[in-house]
């Protein structure tokens, strides 16, 4: 268990409500709430429902690289709804819930990397070597 404030499990619980909320918010958006005329059901589909597919598995094991990979990934998310706020303001309830999900994925992601480390003993630094000058 972590020592900080909010346990690594409740992060978790965050990233993975954020995820699976885009993995299923987002085909229900592009295809039934609001359908493109200029996109098909498949480009649909593999734009916007295929990355997510990628870190599926690392994610549901816990692995804390993956939460921080899957980083890239949820930026597709933000600026689709930040571009759609803009552009298309008869979308705008649909882009909000979108941002709010990718908001809690990158937040759950980036702070379930760090602690489950930290926790793991995982570092991205090298170790300082000591100069003998």
């Amino acid at each position: 268990m972590s020592t900080q404030n909010i346990s690594t499990d409740n992060l978790r619980k965050i990233a993975l409500f954020g995820y699976f909320s885009l993995l299923f918010f987002m085909p229900l958006w592009l295809l039934v709430l609001s359908p493109s005329e200029s996109l098909s059901t498949s480009t649909t589909l593999i734009l916007f429902t295929l990355p997510l597919l990628f870190p599926l598995k690392g994610l549901l094991q816990g692995n804390p690289y993956t939460y921080a990979w899957a980083n890239f990934i949820v930026l597709i998310y933000f600026l689709h709804s930040l571009t759609t706020l803009w552009v298309l303001p008869s979308d705008m309830p649909w882009a909000i819930l979108e941002l709010i999900f990718a908001s809690a994925m990158f937040l759950g992601c980036s702070y379930y990397a760090k602690y489950k480390g930290q926790e793991l003993g995982l570092s991205i630094r090298k170790p300082k070597k000591d100069k003998l000058s």
